[in-house]
């Protein structure tokens, strides 16, 4: 299950690549030059915050694999086709887990992933419904939906916080307005992702179609994160004034009460 930044969130360089004032002029200082990047933005990038498309790949093969152990062991007239699906599920989701142990990803990170998969296999088996098995996903893009709405509504966009810690800047970004309009503008295209899931899982939840929701699930995964990260920088740029100095760059009120600063490499 992915966390509410979702997350993204979680899956491809576009939005670090941009950030780094890769072709874009507004991260451009006003002579015209890149901006020296500060020492912080060494930290952990976007997509390892969002997951990168390894995430989305986690997320999806679970799923899968309960669609297919129980559609098998149901085809074949088992009463246990819900067992057989859930260890399909916790195979696939063990698997998955220790590949990526092996490839450096976080014990803590791993074992989160589990842990949904697991608490998804017991409520279908609880509830005795194939299809309760993707209940913990509709709730969980149900509050994340919630989630992104409130950030944007008390004013901490939840994608400034995510790319203000991937840039090392902490809340710097939301004393620049231009920022802060920025950000509140682009989470939106992140509620968006959210709310489309809802309306196509949840009528095939009511409808108690396991196998359509285990198609859904695979097709409204990584593709919709990897558009929304696309269509989340041409929003928050057109929010950003022409001379504004870029992403890494706030403009933050001077404590001596002079100009705004933009960091390095900012011509005032």
């Amino acid at each position: 299950m992915w966390p509410f930044v979702g997350v993204a969130t979680r899956r491809v360089g576009v939005w670090v690549r941009s950030a780094r004032g890769v072709g874009h002029p507004c991260l451009m200082s006003s002579s015209g030059r890149r901006p020296d990047p500060p020492s912080a933005v060494g930290g952990p990038s976007l997509v390892q915050i969002l997951g990168g498309r390894s995430g989305a790949l986690d997320a999806s093969i679970p799923p899968v694999a309960f669609v297919a152990g129980y559609g098998i062991a149901d085809a074949a007239g088992s009463a246990s086709a819900l067992l057989w699906g859930g260890g399909a599920a916790l195979a696939a989701g063990a698997a998955m887990g220790a590949f990526r142990l092996a490839r450096g990803r976080r014990p803590a990170a791993v074992l989160a992933g589990l842990l949904g998969v697991a608490v998804a296999v017991l409520v279908a088996l609880y509830t005795g419904r194939a299809v309760d098995f993707f209940l913990l996903q509709i709730v969980s893009n149900a509050a994340s939906a919630l989630a992104w709405v409130v950030s944007i509504a008390v004013r901490w966009p939840l994608l400034g916080l995510v790319v203000g810690t991937a840039l090392g800047q902490r809340t710097r970004w939301r004393r620049d307005p231009d920022l802060l309009r920025g950000y509140r503008r682009a989470s939106w295209v992140w509620v968006g992702q959210y709310v489309v899931r809802l309306l196509v899982f949840v009528p095939l939840y009511l409808a108690d179609a396991v196998y359509a929701l285990g198609i859904a699930r695979l097709a409204l995964t990584w593709p919709l994160v990897l558009a929304s990260l696309l269509l989340s920088w041409p929003v928050l740029r057109r929010a950003l004034p022409a001379d504004h100095p870029g992403l890494l760059h706030p403009r933050v009120p001077d404590v001596d009460g002079g100009p705004p600063y933009s960091g390095p490499g900012h011509q005032g």
